[in-house]
């Protein structure tokens, strides 16, 4: 009979563990995500229904270098599970990534990349109904002094992207821009991003200005045309602030890093670059990531900006992305959290302390067992 109890108490433990196991590493996402739902924009009946899209950044793949297996299986894993989890309950027409995919595509050797890429495409696979849009970060090809056209045109050849384009999707402007080459330095990259985003600047302007005054107005160049809203900026960088100082909330950067400094061109857009994206578009929203910490800063008191917090548990304790709902004269945002890692590892330490306890007390079990069948010897080797 006590063997049998025994057993039966493994047997419990066994399946306890195992769901544990399952729920932290899969099922805790959806009682998650399924509290986040689409922000609603008011209906109108002469307007199409809003674009929907969800915005995440800072995915931070490791590399060969520096990443530690357990460490990669860990995040990757996160961030797959999490992903996964929200296209199947939100679908969102359009995802947008605001750069840092990789951690070490500043340096990375061809078949480095080419297996970051595989890992990539495997974690944020999605169906043909879903856009997958990738913005550039430093990470991706370097700081301004790293970056060379070779690891540009490599990350662009791979996410069909450019250092600077207009993506309209059912009348929305979204401005792509790669922050990186903003320096100002007139390097020949440089030169080259802030050449197309002027003209399509011109092209923009150009659309608004016919629609104001009925298609009378200036003539555009064939094929420049966009609709007459204001576009929203997505970019990896910040623009120009001077400190986290002024962010709230509870994924704002900790105490301890919130009043530091910000270096221009290496923790935000320099004055210069910010100026001249906010004159050349007058943007009715700006989304960058970088500071893996969440933040809303209101430029010259009408462009709102939007720092999305890192999506990965290696940058921090809980995650998040953006939802977005979009049409050609209104927006409206929401913010999705990811489960805590320190939620996580708190399940995983109290199923191990039960481990423990029961390994324990089946230990003084065994003893008993034992100090009862020497007990019993002993009487039969007395009679």
């Amino acid at each position: 009979m006590p063997g049998f109890t025994g057993n039966l108490s493994l047997m419990v433990l066994v399946l306890t563990v195992g769901c544990v196991f399952i729920f932290c590493e899969y099922l805790i996402y959806f009682p998650t995500i399924v509290r986040c739902s689409w922000p609603e924009i008011p209906e109108r009946k002469d307007s199409a229904a809003p674009l929907r899209a969800m915005f995440l950044s800072d995915t931070h793949l490791l590399g060969a270098i520096q990443g530690h297996w357990f460490d990669k299986l860990r995040r990757e894993w996160q961030m797959e599970r999490a992903f996964q989890t929200a296209l199947w309950l939100l679908r969102p027409e359009m995802v947008f990534i605001l750069g840092d995919v990789f951690d070490e595509g500043k340096w990375s050797i061809p078949e480095d990349w080419e297996d970051d890429v595989r890992r990539f495409k495997q974690i944020f696979r999605h169906p043909s109904d879903t856009e997958l849009v990738v913005l550039i970060g430093n990470h991706d090809i370097g700081f301004h002094h790293e970056m060379s056209s070779y690891k540009l045109e490599r990350f662009e050849r791979v996410f069909s992207t450019t250092s600077a384009r207009m993506l309209t999707k059912r009348g929305v402007n979204f401005l792509l821009v790669n922050s990186v080459a903003l320096h100002g330095d007139h390097c020949p990259i440089c030169n080259r991003v802030e050449t197309k985003l002027h003209s399509l600047s011109v092209a923009l302007n150009c659309s608004v200005q016919n629609s104001r005054n009925g298609g009378d107005g200036l003539r555009c160049k064939a094929g420049q045309t966009y609709p007459s809203s204001p576009p929203i900026i997505l970019q990896h960088y910040p623009l120009y602030r001077a400190s986290d100082g002024k962010c709230t909330g509870v994924d704002a950067a900790p105490p301890n890093e919130r009043y530091k400094l910000f270096q221009e061109r290496y923790d935000v857009l320099s004055r210069d670059a910010s100026q001249r994206l906010l004159w050349w578009f007058q943007p009715r929203l700006i989304l960058s990531g970088h500071t893996h910490s969440g933040c809303e800063v209101l430029h010259e008191n009408r462009f709102p900006e939007i720092s999305v917090p890192s999506f990965s548990w290696r940058n921090r304790n809980n995650p998040s992305f953006m939802l977005g709902s979009f049409s050609q004269s209104d927006y409206v945002l929401s913010k999705c959290f990811l489960p805590k890692e320190s939620s996580v590892i708190a399940v995983y330490c109290g199923i191990t302390l039960v481990i423990t306890l029961f390994a324990l007390s089946q230990l003084g079990v065994f003893r008993r067992a034992l100090s009862w069948s020497h007990g019993l010897l002993g009487k039969q080797k007395f009679t």
